[in-house]
């Protein structure tokens, strides 16, 4: 069994995936006759493939038990799909190129917890891996005809161990 070291979750790190949605860095303005500050534009939604449409969706995660073995991963090939943690409880993402899915690419991140991603259209990437308690995130996919997930079982199972997560500098 392969073991993935767990990375912190910066922009640069995960652009070849998507989106890092997050206000640090991020563009912003006051709104509103100033009692409101807008964080601008802060991921590409593509969901526009084949006449598809935007979906605004909760998904509630359980939380895994360490460590934590990655035995599948699933893809959306006609669009993003954005996941904004509505708590601060880290979580986990495992990911890898859009393409033909190449077990090697594999890569792990840490969330500080508030952080959001949005997988690009083609990205493959692990379902929920929340931690330490029920997390819910709001979710924005693509919705409309023929069928936006693909799922397959990788060769081997490669897992995610604790003290991967505990020195991944977040």
């Amino acid at each position: 069994m392969n073991t993935l070291r767990i990375e912190r979750l910066t922009r640069d790190a995960f652009a070849p995936f998507g989106d890092v949605i997050e206000l640090d860095g991020a563009r912003h303005y006051p709104i509103n006759e100033g009692t409101t500050e807008r964080y601008h534009d802060l991921a590409k939604v593509d969901v526009g493939t084949q006449g598809g449409r935007p979906l605004i969706n909760v998904f509630r995660a359980q939380p895994r038990a360490w460590p934590i073995e990655i035995a599948m991963m699933e893809r959306h090939p006609l669009g993003s799909q954005a996941f904004v943690p509505l708590s601060d409880a880290p979580y986990l993402i495992v990911v890898a190129p859009a393409g033909d899915l190449d077990p090697t690419g594999l890569r792990a991140f840490s969330t500080r917890g508030w952080q959001g991603v949005n997988y690009a259209r083609g990205v493959w990437h692990h379902p929920l891996l929340a931690l330490e308690r029920v997390s819910d995130f709001l979710v924005v996919d693509r919705g409309g005809e023929g069928p936006n997930c693909d799922e397959l079982a990788l060769p081997q199972t490669w897992r995610l161990e604790r003290e991967s997560f505990e020195t991944a500098d977040v």
